[in-house]
């Protein structure tokens, strides 16, 4: 069945409230208009339910784990509670832990500290770079792009049974791209990494937002995300699985709370005795909001029903896709091709434009905000472009005028608190703009395109 037809046969759900869905902001050419907030991709809006979740707590906030008192009492079992949450809607397994971090890429970094000695990673080029980049102290296997997800299994297949020296090695790779919004074959993925004596590891920043994520049903071994993806505030994140690695790592950051025992030795020195459980890596006063405001969103999303949430999604992409296949200017970019399955993001180029000018006249005349540039994934997006992997670039505008070619693209990006509105209004700015040209003037300044004033 094809979404259009699914689409019509139930009821598509309304978007769910967000913060900022009544913002307006000026345009260019004179007047306001309501913000479309269509980079998702980059920070969701919080979900109004999170945000008075959070401020109904805000009055009984206090310490947690070490406090005598009432409301430290309190602020340690709503800490503690938010785990058990998260290790739900993630569908931990008996005896994995939930870590609390700062985002995605601390969760992962916070994972690479922890890596066996000699292990080996095993990274697509295609990652973001929250997944490409932390493992500078283990041996990095980079694995070219694939085009279908059966020759990304076979690449993986094909690397792990030839590394050399055989011992512990972890597989990272994405649930969903960052830039092509193309959903990853994670179990096949993690099956094939298992049966070669590896771990994995998925970076679910893109995926959880969209679809339930279950790490039994997945088989990972570990799962990283980031809150402010996930309709939370900014500042914390999660990563989840296997608790051996962790336990046998020295902690994260040492300090006040992943210590269990300190003492002074007779030649002057101390001796440490760290936690074994989540708190090994969590040292230092928590950020209870923001694991409190994950927790909210994850009971949330499971309310209101991820069948419901994809059902509309879908809805939502095949608007944004067929309104730009009516632009023969537009290209869309993909790795996997046009029937791959995929989440609320899609990059692309128009013929013409720079990528910097499009996405400024779509925010100054338009009142839509899009994301331009190479999306913290430079290896990808130059794979896309057709351009050399090795190219230098920046995640924002490169300096091009507008008219300029430019070597990036754009990205517009939406998810469950999504109007219909936004998305037609993005089409039909799109195929405005390319028709009639921008109605303003603009410059480049600090490399950003602006409207000239």
């Amino acid at each position: 069945m094809s979404v259009s037809t699914a689409a019509a046969t139930q009821t598509i759900c309304a978007p769910l409230p967000v913060l900022g869905r009544d913002v307006t902001v000026p345009l260019v050419t004179g007047g306001e208009v309501t913000y479309a907030a269509l980079d998702y991709a980059a920070s969701a809006p919080a979900l109004q339910r999170v945000w008075d979740d959070v401020a109904a707590y805000a009055p009984y906030y206090g310490s947690v784990h070490r406090g005598a008192g009432y409301l430290s009492q309190l602020s340690t079992d709503l800490f503690e509670n938010a785990r058990k949450t998260v290790a739900d809607f993630l569908g931990c397994r008996e005896g994995d832990q939930v870590v609390f971090t700062r985002s995605t890429t601390d969760s992962l970094n916070l994972l690479a500290a922890a890596l066996p000695a000699d292990c080996q990673v095993f990274v697509f080029e295609t990652e973001h770079h929250a997944s490409l980049l932390p493992w500078r102290d283990a041996r990095v296997t980079y694995l070219n792009a694939p085009r279908t997800h059966q020759q990304a299994v076979q690449t993986l297949e094909q690397a792990l049974a030839d590394r050399d020296p055989y011992g512990p090695a972890l597989v990272c790779v994405t649930g969903a791209s960052n830039v092509t919004g193309e959903l990853w074959p994670v179990r096949e993925l993690a099956a094939a990494a298992h049966a070669h004596g590896a771990r994995i590891v998925l970076d679910a920043a893109q995926l959880a937002p969209h679809h339930a994520v279950s790490v039994a049903d997945l088989d990972v071994d570990w799962v990283a995300f980031s809150g402010h993806k996930l309709y939370a505030p900014f500042g914390s994140g999660v990563l989840a699985g296997r608790a051996d690695w962790l336990t046998a790592a020295d902690p994260y950051l040492a300090g006040g709370g992943a210590s269990r025992k300190v003492t002074r030795r007779e030649d002057g020195g101390v001796d440490v005795e760290w936690h074994e459980n989540a708190a090994r890596h969590e040292a230092g006063s928590p950020n209870v909001i923001g694991a409190y405001s994950i927790a909210s969103a994850c009971k949330a999303l499971s309310e209101a029903g991820f069948d419901t949430l994809v059902a509309r999604e879908q809805y939502l992409i095949e608007k944004v896709r067929s309104g730009l296949a009516d632009v023969p200017e537009v290209r869309v970019l993909s790795l996997f091709g046009d029937d791959a399955p995929r989440v609320g993001v899609i990059s692309f180029v128009v013929e013409g434009w720079n990528s910097s000018h499009f996405a400024a006249a779509l925010s100054a005349e338009y009142g839509i905000g899009v994301r331009d540039g190479l999306f913290c994934a430079h290896p990808l997006v130059r794979t896309l472009l057709g351009s050399d992997p090795q190219t230098q670039g920046e995640c924002g505008a490169p300096e091009a005028a507008p008219g300029e070619k430019s070597l990036n693209a754009i990205r517009v990006s939406f998810g469950a608190g999504t109007p219909d509105e936004h998305v037609e209004r993005f089409v039909n700015a799109v195929r405005e703009l390319v028709s009639d040209g921008a109605k303003w003037r603009y410059r480049t300044e600090d490399g950003r395109c602006v409207p000239a004033v």
